[in-house]
């Protein structure tokens, strides 16, 4: 029986990899070139189902089987999709594998001999906190590194369920602390330091970024770089979250699903998430000032919104996911007094994902509190977009778009 379902699942990867990659398709490369209309940007289109949910998202449900037939779980199967394989040498970049306070990092050098001191990134990958890794996000970091000339150290932090918070965001905080104590090592300006990551790993360097603002015995961080990051789980019924619940490459449940994993390893009250009873009335009337449709501009509910009363609160979950309200965890909740202290900050946003509305209301709390803000919407962006600029034979030219806006940000430092 065992075998049957292993079978069953190979036969599955195969037909639905040949819905992405066609005969020919992987030699070749696939441009998708910006569509004739916003349901077509988000792969939705009129009166059918995503393509990209017929394709990708299947993928990631088959751990299922696998986990049903005890063969492994369904986290370990979407891992072994997800993972990334190592590249050969980059003929522009020395690389080197480390450890900086015994977290594990790949550390990207431009080998052009430079004039002075390069600017330094610190990037912490995306996944859920639960997947990707170093080597997943490694053409990222190569383009960044290489088209930016700075020197960029991508973080490879412990992922959950295994490790429960705050696991990934003491990893990161850990390994940007040693970067900035030992910066001349690599040839980094000590006023050029930046911390930048994408989804889970954008809420990680939001965390980190406000942990190190108030402090005095290390390097003032000079910007924070944030890619569609998912930054609050008090609302998931934002415009955002109700337009783009379906759309992939992160669907509205598993938004709920990945934070509840991070925090406890477990999503045993996912639904009471989602439904928005785990937050006390006190505490919503507090947070609605940071976390509500009303600061979400009008036109980001042309696509449609419908106002959601959340469902009656229950003490008993609210004790079991509390330290959701954790700023570590949710930087969205933090005081005004530590947003005052953050650096120049880039945000980078796409329409067609239910993180959006996250990162409209950091960038609106960032204004509002007189930090400077280069804000970049991905208009036919959906989410996960930047690490498929050029995947396996797919390119995405929104992807390169966003990635070319960073590089920029990078430069202008």
């Amino acid at each position: 029986m065992v075998f049957f379902y292993i079978l069953l699942v190979i036969l599955l990867v195969i037909f639905t990899a040949s819905f992405i990659l066609r005969p020919g398709e992987g030699r070749r490369g696939v441009s998708l070139t910006a569509p004739a209309s916003p349901e077509a940007a988000a792969g939705c289109p009129r009166g059918g189902r995503p393509p990209l949910s017929r394709t990708l998202l299947p993928l990631f449900e088959q751990g299922k089987i696998l986990e049903k037939a005890g063969v492994c779980s369904q986290i370990a199967f979407t891992r072994y999709l997800q993972s990334g394989r190592k590249l050969g040498p980059d003929p522009q970049l020395w690389l080197q594998d480390a450890r900086f306070a015994g977290v594990p990092v790949r550390v990207y050098r431009p080998r052009a001999p430079s004039a002075g001191l390069r600017a330094g990134a610190i990037f912490f990958h995306g996944g859920g906190w639960l997947y990707c890794s170093i080597d997943s996000h490694e053409k990222i970091c190569r383009y960044i590194a290489r088209e930016s000339e700075s020197v960029v150290v991508s973080v490879g932090y412990r992922l959950a369920p295994e490790n429960k918070y705050p696991a990934a965001y003491e990893d990161c905080l850990n390994a940007t602390i040693h970067f900035m104590k030992n910066i001349e090592h690599y040839g980094v300006d000590a006023a050029r330091i930046i911390v930048c990551g994408d989804s889970a790993g954008g809420n990680l360097a939001a965390a980190v970024s406000q942990t190190l603002a108030g402090g005095s015995d290390l390097p003032k961080l000079r910007a924070q770089i944030l890619i569609y990051p998912g930054l609050q789980a008090v609302d998931f019924n934002l415009p955002s979250y109700q337009q783009n619940q379906g759309v992939p490459l992160l669907i509205r449940k598993h938004a709920a699903f990945f934070a509840l994993q991070y925090l406890n390893g477990d999503a045993l009250h996912m639904q009471e998430v989602l439904e928005g009873s785990h937050i006390p009335p006190d505490m919503r009337l507090k947070y609605r000032k940071w976390v509500s449709p009303d600061n979400i501009p009008e036109k980001f509910k042309a696509r449609g919104y419908k106002p959601h009363k959340p469902r009656e609160f229950k003490a008993e979950v609210f004790e079991k996911v509390k330290r959701l309200c954790e700023p570590n965890l949710c930087p969205l909740l933090v005081e005004d007094a530590v947003v005052q202290q953050l650096p120049e900050s880039f945000i980078l946003t796409c329409e067609y994902d239910v993180l959006r509305d996250d990162g409209l209301l950091y960038k609106k709390r960032l204004e509002d509190n007189g930090v400077r803000v280069t804000w970049y919407h991905l208009e036919d962006g959906f989410h996960g977009i930047i690490g498929l600029h050029d995947y396996r034979g797919l390119s995405f030219p929104a992807g390169k778009r966003g990635l070319d806006r960073i590089v920029k940000f990078i430069k202008g430092l």
